[in-house]
């Protein structure tokens, strides 16, 4: 069997292109498995996974515990909001408890950037990042690419365009990391506030017209804006923003080819997505959902592997 490169997932740009098409190879063989009727594979049979989110978490927490259930792993859920971390507990002294009641794989969401790295110094078991402030979200990335190879085939050579909040946008990174390792070519495009500065050193194109970004891209992955992270203001209003960088349904309808139109979620409609355009046939947003659990159990069983 081959095996990941690594122990950890800690991020995108850990991962070598090997592992990103092994990842995909596997997560096509447990997305036959979850469309079964029993949709239960006893791989993690007695291996116990702590999900220990310090951070608000709907869709990447209900898919990790499915997809462990999937795989029949032992799993408790650890939030920081009723637990010892409001008494003072340091991140490492938390996770030390943890792993003192045999633990063999940590799915953590942490506010600070880094957070993972720095655990998987200090501690024996396998860590997946699940979202480390405006770092990275390793998984959302490796579904995202899963998605858009169910619709278009191999990635090289495709045009991704990321639309939104870049800057507070661990989705973001992580995809830029995913498909620039696919071969694809990536515009960003957003209000110049909320692009980084020097980001087109990772090899990417910025622009600052959507309808542009739209009419050169084979897939659009529109992000949210991330109030929750913004300290300041970044634009006038949501009204403003909705007005030159919202998507509809007749933009899309307007293109002289068919694309495909994404979002990792949750989605603020009305803001950078209407209704229509979400719910549209260009969409391909439950599909993320769906194919966010078989990737997350190829992940988990890969390094489970590795022990």
């Amino acid at each position: 069997m081959q095996k990941l490169s690594t122990r950890h997932l800690l991020g995108i740009k850990d991962l070598t292109p090997e592992d990103i098409e092994l990842i995909m190879a596997t997560a096509t063989e447990f997305k036959e498995v979850i469309n079964r009727p029993i949709k239960k594979v006893p791989s993690l049979r007695d291996v116990t996974i702590a999900n220990v989110f310090f951070e608000n978490s709907t869709r990447t927490r209900l898919s990790f515990e499915l997809a462990e259930k999937r795989l029949s792993a032992d799993t408790l859920s650890f939030s920081a909001a009723g637990s010892s971390v409001k008494k003072g507990e340091t991140l490492l002294d938390t996770v030390n408890n943890i792993l003192a009641m045999k633990v063999d794989m940590i799915v953590m969401r942490h506010a600070s950037p880094g957070a993972p790295h720095y655990l998987s110094k200090h501690i024996s078991a396998n860590i997946v990042n699940a979202g480390d402030g405006t770092h990275e979200h390793p998984t959302q990335a490796l579904l995202d690419s899963f998605s858009m190879r169910e619709k278009l085939g191999d990635l090289a050579g495709k045009k991704i365009a990321i639309i939104g909040d870049i800057l507070h946008s661990r989705v973001a990174l992580s995809n830029i990391f995913a498909l620039k390792k696919q071969g694809a070519e990536v515009m960003l495009c957003g209000p110049s506030t909320l692009i980084p500065r020097h980001i087109t050193e990772l090899g990417v194109t910025v622009c600052h017209d959507v309808k542009k970004a739209l009419a050169w891209c084979d897939v659009a992955n529109v992000l949210r804006i991330q109030l929750e992270r913004q300290q300041i203001k970044y634009f006038p209003s949501l009204r403003e923003y909705s007005l030159y960088y919202g998507i509809n349904k007749k933009m899309l309808d307007e293109l002289d080819k068919e694309i495909v139109l994404m979002h990792p979620g949750p989605i603020n409609r009305g803001v950078e997505l209407t209704s229509d355009a979400a719910d549209s046939h260009h969409s391909i947003i439950l599909d993320q959902v769906e194919n966010g659990v078989a990737v997350r159990m190829a992940v988990l069983y890969l390094l489970a592997a590795q022990n």
